[in-house]
């Protein structure tokens, strides 16, 4: 029952196989095989053991063979020796016998041929034979020699033969057949032994000592102009094979590999070039020949660097090209010791090559200047140009002083590349290609300000204009971030390198540019970017002035017609003279201006005054060279008076005190001021107006122009100014201080403010000025 029960709780416990039927169903099969794997493993390390029994029994045999064919080698070879050293006693033997022979017979005077001991003539033959026995065993020593590759011994022996028979080193006696035979022989181991001497220099790993030995040995057989040749043929050799090493890795360094390239270029060329003179001597021959071996060297050192630096249109070209003319430079002085003098020629090679760099890096660099979408902003994060130009910050979108500070940037790591050799040799290049840039960034500037879209000089730039300086302040800000970088940027940037140039100069040698030479170079970049500068400060005061002068409606503010509508007879007698009113108008948009520019360009006083005494110059002159200002002057129908010219006077002396006033006294605009006077004199003359009584004294007109500028100052007088378009501005000129030389009428007040730093609190409010007439 239990049995049942479990066939009921299991039931398919008759279908799983027991581990009894499995044992006796393949413990035989599995037995039988490992049986079989065993034996067959067992068979397998008899036969290896048997082999390696053979191996070694084999192995043994194949050694103590070897060990007597050396010993059997060396056994022959002492023999060879032995048997060259009776032979060489038995020669010497024989010629003392032969010697003797002859005395004896000379003694005895038998001579005669019918009364000769025939013996005497058998031993005489034996010892002609006994000559050409030395001479076979001299050529069997050689012959040994050469076959044991003892190329120095075998030297000797060949010096110590041409000492026995001098006739060997001569052309050779042809009526002598045996001589001659002789000496072909003897001629053809000669050339062997120089061909194995050539062998050895040719080897790869040669080592100097035995290339030296090989040289000379090749010097005694009378080869010299060979060795010579071989010595530089194993040196360019070597030289080859350091270059071929070291190319591969020229990309990983394209800026640092022309001074290892150099190391070793200029290394082999000074080795070469005192083993020629240790070896060789002063030979003028040898001497030449090493020289134009130099040169072909350094050549191939040029073009190696050309092929193998990065693209000219890189900016680590420029790198690489410095670093080039640095090392080659820096080696080939240290060469000029051993009287390889090979800058000259090192710089007529590399100036196509560096040119090429710069002209193309300068491309780049104009494409990267004036393209002011493309700012990094990470580069903008410098110190360097931020400090300076960050003050101009006063475009809303601040691309004006990220272009500034992006042109710097350009610029430094430009000349961050110059290495003290490159600035010595290239430096007028550099200046003038950053002369260049900066005209062009100026040119884009100028095409920010407000103008005429077809100004003649501006026709070749077609860019998009992406910022636009419309506002006084904008305008400003403009001016003073060229400025800065033309007064205080670029000349800091350039001088530092420069700097570096000079003091490295007591570490070079005699191919120094005098430093008068670096200064005037200087001193022509400066004068170059000034021109460039004066570019964009004489567009901004054309067009500041031209809309001051010009309406909206294109009417002439400043034209005749305000020295012919006057009423009274005299100014002298008016108890309130007071300028025109568009020289009043000029007065307070000077005062304007000044205080924007107080703001804007803090702390830059020279600016501020540069700008507001070209501002003032451009007036008069404008004045000066407008015909038709003049022509209504000139028209007999126009009727003139004498108050029209003392205005016209009175107008000229207030411009010269205004510049006075505002600390910018300008000889410049007091010529003009002083010639247009002149004219109106002569104009007013040759209508029928006598000056003499017409006019005041120069004095008067000095002290009224003071005065009017203290009343408008004041404002106590008012009335409507003529409408005014704030707009540009611009700078430099020359500007001199006040001195007893352009005093005269138009003398200097003692002491005024300038309109930048006066007090312009009064100016907050309009100012009105009255018509001197009214």
């Amino acid at each position: 029952m239990e049995s049942s029960e479990e066939d009921d709780d299991f039931p398919s416990i008759e279908s799983i196989t027991s581990q009894s039927k499995i044992d006796s169903s393949y413990q035989s099969h599995t037995e039988k095989g490992i049986r079989k794997v065993c034996c067959e493993l067992l068979d397998l390390k008899d036969a290896v053991e048997n082999l390696c029994g053979n191996m070694q029994t084999k192995y043994l045999a194949f050694s103590r063979m070897s060990e007597e064919v050396v010993e059997m080698e060396h056994e022959l070879v002492e023999l060879k020796r032995h048997i060259s050293s009776q032979g060489i006693l038995v020669q010497d033997l024989m010629t003392g016998v032969c010697r003797e022979l002859e005395e004896w017979n000379s003694a005895n005077g038998n001579i005669g041929d019918c009364q000769q001991d025939p013996q005497v003539d058998e031993l005489q033959s034996s010892l002609l034979s006994d000559a050409d026995n030395r001479k076979a065993i001299f050529l069997e020593n050689i012959d040994v020699l050469l076959a044991e590759h003892k190329v120095e011994e075998a030297v000797e022996a060949l010096e110590a033969e041409e000492k026995n028979c001098p006739e060997l080193k001569g052309p050779g006696d042809t009526s002598s057949m045996e001589l001659s035979s002789y000496r072909s022989v003897f001629l053809k181991r000669k050339s062997m032994l120089e061909e194995q001497l050539i062998e050895i220099t040719e080897q790869p790993l040669v080592s100097i000592l035995e290339l030296k030995k090989a040289l000379s040995a090749l010097i005694k057989l009378g080869k010299g102009p060979l060795a010579h040749q071989l010595l530089l043929k194993s040196y360019d050799s070597r030289l080859q094979k350091s270059i071929e090493l070291f190319l591969p890795s020229c990309s990983v360094y394209p800026k640092t590999f022309p001074a290892t390239l150099s190391r070793l270029v200029f290394s082999i060329i000074s080795v070469t070039t005192k083993e020629s003179g240790l070896i060789f001597g002063d030979n003028p021959v040898y001497t030449n020949r090493v020289v134009q071996w130099v040169e072909w060297e350094i050549e191939y050192f040029v073009r190696l660097v050309k092929e193998n630096a990065p693209s000219s249109e890189t900016p680590f070209a420029l790198g690489t090209a410095s670093n080039c003319v640095q090392a080659s430079l820096t080696y080939s002085s240290m060469l000029e010791s051993q009287g390889l003098k090979l800058s000259k020629l090192l710089l007529v090679l590399l100036r196509p090559y560096i040119e090429e760099v710069l002209e193309l890096n300068f491309r780049w660099a104009r494409r990267a200047a004036l393209d002011v979408t493309e700012i990094d902003e990470s580069s903008l994060l410098s110190p360097r140009s931020m400090s300076s130009l960050s003050a101009f910050a006063t475009l809303s979108d601040s691309v004006l002083v990220d272009s500034g500070i992006k042109f710097m940037e350009i610029i430094e790591d430009i000349l961050a590349q110059l290495t003290p050799m490159a600035v010595l040799h290239f430096g007028a290049n550099v200046l003038t290609r950053i002369s260049q840039l900066f005209d062009k960034y100026m040119d884009m500037l100028i095409k920010s300000l407000p103008g005429p879209s077809d100004d003649d000089n501006l026709t070749e730039l077609k860019e998009v204009i992406h910022f636009r300086a419309e506002t006084d302040s904008e305008q400003l800000a403009l001016l003073g971030l060229a400025f800065t970088i033309l007064d205080e940027l670029l000349p800091l940037a350039v001088i530092k390198v420069w700097s570096l140039t000079n003091e490295s100069k007591e570490l070079e040698s005699e191919n120094i540019v005098p430093n008068a030479s670096i200064t005037a170079e200087l001193k022509e970049w400066k004068r170059s970017l000034q021109h460039s500068f004066d570019k964009l400060r004489d567009h901004f005061c054309r067009q500041y002035v031209l809309t001051f002068i010009y309406s909206r409606q294109g009417k002439t503010r400043l034209n005749a017609l305000i020295y012919l509508s006057g009423e009274g007879a005299d100014l002298y007698w008016d108890s309130d003279p007071l300028p025109s009113l568009p020289f009043q108008a000029l007065f307070s948009k000077l005062q304007q201006l000044a205080t924007v520019a107080g703001d804007v360009l803090l702390g830059k006083e020279k600016i501020q005054k540069i700008l507001l005494a070209r501002l003032t110059e451009t007036v008069v002159m404008w004045l000066s060279e407008e015909q038709e200002f003049w022509d209504v002057f000139e028209d007999e129908s126009v009727p003139l008076k004498p108050l029209g010219l003392q205005q016209l006077i009175l107008d000229m002396h207030f411009t010269v005190e205004i510049a006075r006033f505002a600390g910018y006294p300008s000889r410049h605009v007091h010529q003009i001021a002083s010639a247009i006077i002149a004219r109106a004199i002569r104009t007013f003359s040759a209508r029928g107006i006598d000056p003499q009584s017409a006019l005041p004294e120069d004095e008067w007109f000095v002290e009224t122009a003071r005065t009017a500028i203290n009343k408008l100052l004041l404002g106590t007088s008012g009335s409507d100014t003529s409408e005014i378009d704030e707009d540009h501005i611009i700078i430099h000129d020359e500007i001199v201080s006040d001195s007893d030389e352009a005093a005269s009428s138009l003398s200097s007040i003692e002491s005024f403010k300038s309109f930048a730093s006066a007090n312009m609190g009064e100016l907050d409010s309009p100012v009105y000025f009255t018509d001197p007439e009214g």
